[in-house]
């Protein structure tokens, strides 16, 4: 299957160390080489509890749903295996794709984006948040929750976990904490759940945050 190319854009941030500042590019070339020596310390082979359950309870399988920064993708393979037909999934690096596209045969070309998530354009429904939020450097994060605004549809939900606790300082993932988070989303959003999560795996116990923040519009579903 072809994939759907978009501009690879490199994404650099400034880290401050004890030799001063450093530019670090987290690019397509960085990404794929953590990928093909599987250094993903956040990947744990299956689709973890807090997102399963949630999309468990999803009674409409006509939903738009985009998933950015899918890596391995277990939670898009459950929205494959439950019926969900109006699913895409971007990711900066051609190589989860190459494990992921053949679970998914169903799926359109169209489905499977290699690019970058600031550039994507569209309208959803849902968007899932699974390790893609701590994979961007810290300085991106109001970028994040500002695009995520523009890509979600009135009253469309922005649904996923984040770490709550400090992790990487010059590599992700990077962590955080809810008070800091919250000062991202305070424009256009509603807040439905933004709450320690309960059902995390085991290794995650008391780490995670599980959230649902809707954007406040005029239309409804």
């Amino acid at each position: 299957m072809i994939l759907l190319q978009i501009k690879k854009a490199k994404i650099a941030f400034l880290c401050v160390i004890s030799t001063g500042i450093v530019t670090m590019q987290f690019d397509e070339e960085y990404w794929s080489i953590r990928y093909k020596q599987q250094r993903m310390g956040w990947d744990v082979g299956k689709v973890t509890t807090p997102i399963k359950e949630y999309i468990d309870q999803l009674e409409d399988k006509t939903l738009r749903i985009l998933v950015p920064g899918c890596g391995s993708g277990y939670e898009v393979r459950y929205l494959y295996d439950r019926g969900f037909e109006h699913v895409k999934v971007i990711d900066l690096s051609p190589e989860p794709f190459k494990t992921l596209i053949p679970h998914c045969l169903n799926w359109e070309k169209e489905a499977f984006i290699i690019g970058d998530f600031f550039d994507h354009e569209g309208d959803y429904d849902l968007i899932l948040e699974q390790t893609f939020f701590c994979s961007l450097t810290p300085g991106l994060r109001q970028a994040y929750a500002d695009k995520m605004l523009k890509l979600l549809a009135p009253h469309g939900k922005l649904v996923g976990v984040l770490f709550n606790i400090n992790l990487g300082i010059d590599n992700p993932p990077f962590g955080g904490n809810k008070e800091e988070y919250l000062g991202f989303f305070k424009q256009g959003y509603k807040k439905v759940v933004f709450d320690k999560c309960y059902n995390s795996i085991t290794p995650r116990a008391g780490a995670e945050l599980f959230i649902i923040l809707s954007k406040i519009g005029k239309l409804s579903h």
